[in-house]
């Protein structure tokens, strides 16, 4: 099953600071079909003005993940950790227990992110951070793992069954991703134009994936992320 969602038809909010498209319901957005994806709750496709940010916040019970598609994302949290990630870089945070933290924009350019929040396996958790510096050639024309659950082998481990890949493929290039029984994905066209299953997807366009094999045909040079995760009811 394959279900694409449209840029133009998610919730959207502008803030002047801060404009957002939300893939899932979200803040003043609301839509009783879109609350989440199985275990993923939140994809925001934020866009961050210089000098401006998300202040000091709280969450609890939530595996947050921050991936960065341009600009530099600069984090601080009531952990003691304080760090700046850019473009194809990731930070994540599961909140456990709760935790306090705020997320600025302290660089000259405009910062974009794919803001992730996923349902942990369990409640009241220990809180932790961490953040990983990807070398952007490793996911040209190939799936690179970024995000796991605890017992999966990609560098960055959350307390969930779920996997997080990025990918650049290169205009006029086809790959594949088996979806495969028991399992569902949702895929996020970052940047570019592709083909998914021949089915149209533009940039900050979504789909959901249930049980198939999808191959991907750049019509564009297309930067994507995929986010793979166990079976729920749907």
């Amino acid at each position: 099953m394959l279900r694409k969602l449209e840029s133009k038809n998610m919730g959207s909010s502008n803030l002047g600071w801060l404009k957002s498209k939300f893939h899932f319901s979200f803040a003043e957005y609301y839509n009783p079909n879109n609350i989440q994806f199985g275990v993923l709750r939140v994809i925001n496709d934020d866009l961050i003005e210089p000098n401006t940010g998300f202040g000091t916040h709280p969450h609890k019970n939530m595996e947050i993940i921050s991936y960065v598609v341009n600009g530099d994302l600069t984090h601080r949290d009531s952990m003691g950790n304080e760090n700046t990630v850019t473009r194809g870089h990731v930070q994540y945070m599961s909140a456990g227990t709760g935790v306090l933290h705020s997320e600025h924009n302290l660089g000259k350019d405009l910062l974009r992110l794919l803001q992730i929040w996923i349902f942990p396996e369990k409640n009241g958790l220990q809180p932790n951070y961490g953040d990983y510096r990807f070398n952007w050639e490793d996911r040209k024309n190939h799936w690179l793992h970024m995000v796991s659950g605890i017992n999966g082998d990609a560098p960055i481990k959350i307390y969930q069954d779920a996997n997080i890949y990025s990918l650049e493929l290169e205009k006029g290039k086809d790959i594949q991703f088996p979806v495969k029984e028991g399992r569902q994905a949702y895929l996020v066209q970052i940047e570019g134009t592709s083909f998914i299953n021949d089915i149209e997807l533009s940039d900050r366009d979504g789909m959901e994936i249930v049980e198939e094999e999808i191959t991907i045909k750049a019509k564009e040079t297309s930067h994507i992320l995929l986010i793979e995760m166990e079976k729920q009811g749907i």
